[in-house]
């Protein structure tokens, strides 16, 4: 397999990234138990067959490996090689999510954390996703908030102001090619979705619940799965510092209003895949 710069720059120390991306990869399985929190709200996360969708350093994959049938599918080698092996029945498979190598109704579970915004062509793997998801089945679907204030302030990944409202050739154009020229050939680049985006793409085949007041509560209460930014974590320190977590807490809930599309910094979804009947 050959291996290029473009398929380890998360590894290299020198790009002005590492530290945030060394972070993501030491928190990768709290991370992926926060994930297991917020379905478990829904459905029993157990004996389930799963689908890691991008799963990257494979920490959600090992979290639900030992009580569900998972697999751990990435677009990249080098991660895929790099995964521990989880205990149960954890198997990884490469491939892109353009067109997934899995039978109709094959999954309970499909797990999309932090990965939808890099992809284009988002209606094809709304499709391919619905083939694949049993009847009544659910996808857990994370995602940064293109309208965030927070976001506007400091792009979840690249800490730069303004580049979570931009299409991909406008973040290329005006900010790669300045700011981050050994990222500007990347095919990976993230362009952020707002709620009513998300809510179109998806709600003529799934029933969305979002849980901003669970991931809330988590946060303060110490959760350690949730943020890595250092841009995000300083704001947390700094809420706490002048005690402002308890107003947010008191406000944070999971309706379709003004703090979920324009303060929300990142959503977590449970969809539900609706019968036949009801679409």
């Amino acid at each position: 397999m050959e291996v290029t710069k473009q398929d380890i720059h998360w590894l290299d120390e020198s790009h002005p990234n590492y530290e945030r991306w060394k972070r993501a990869r030491e928190i990768a399985v709290q991370r992926g138990e926060f994930v297991k929190s917020v379905i478990r709200k829904v459905i029993t996360p157990e004996g389930l067959n799963i689908l890691d969708l991008g799963s990257g350093e494979g920490g959600t994959s090992i979290a639900f490996a030992e009580d569900n049938s998972v697999v751990s599918f990435d677009l990249s080698k080098v991660r895929l090689l790099r995964q521990q092996n989880g205990t149960g029945n954890f198997n990884k498979v490469f491939g892109n999510a353009k067109l997934l190598p899995f039978k109709n109704n094959t999954f309970d579970l499909i797990i999309l954390q932090d990965v939808i915004e890099h992809i284009d062509k988002r209606e094809e793997i709304v499709i391919e996703l619905n083939r694949i998801l049993k009847n009544s089945g659910v996808i857990y679907l994370s995602t940064p908030n293109k309208l965030s204030l927070i976001n506007i302030i400091s792009d979840p990944h690249w800490g730069l102001p303004i580049v979570s409202l931009l299409k991909r050739e406008s973040i290329k154009k005006y900010y790669l090619k300045k700011f981050r020229p050994q990222d500007y050939d990347r095919s990976d680049i993230a362009v952020l979705l707002s709620f009513n985006q998300i809510k179109k793409m998806f709600e003529d085949k799934f029933e969305l619940r979002l849980f901003t007041k669970h991931s809330v509560t988590e946060l303060f209460n110490g959760n350690k799965g949730i943020v890595w930014s250092d841009f995000h974590l300083r704001l947390i320190s700094f809420v706490r510092k002048i005690k402002l977590h308890k107003l947010i807490l008191a406000i944070a809930n999971d309706k379709q209003g003004f703090i979920n599309k324009f303060l929300t910094p990142t959503y977590y979804f449970i969809l539900i895949k609706k019968s036949e009947g009801d679409i």
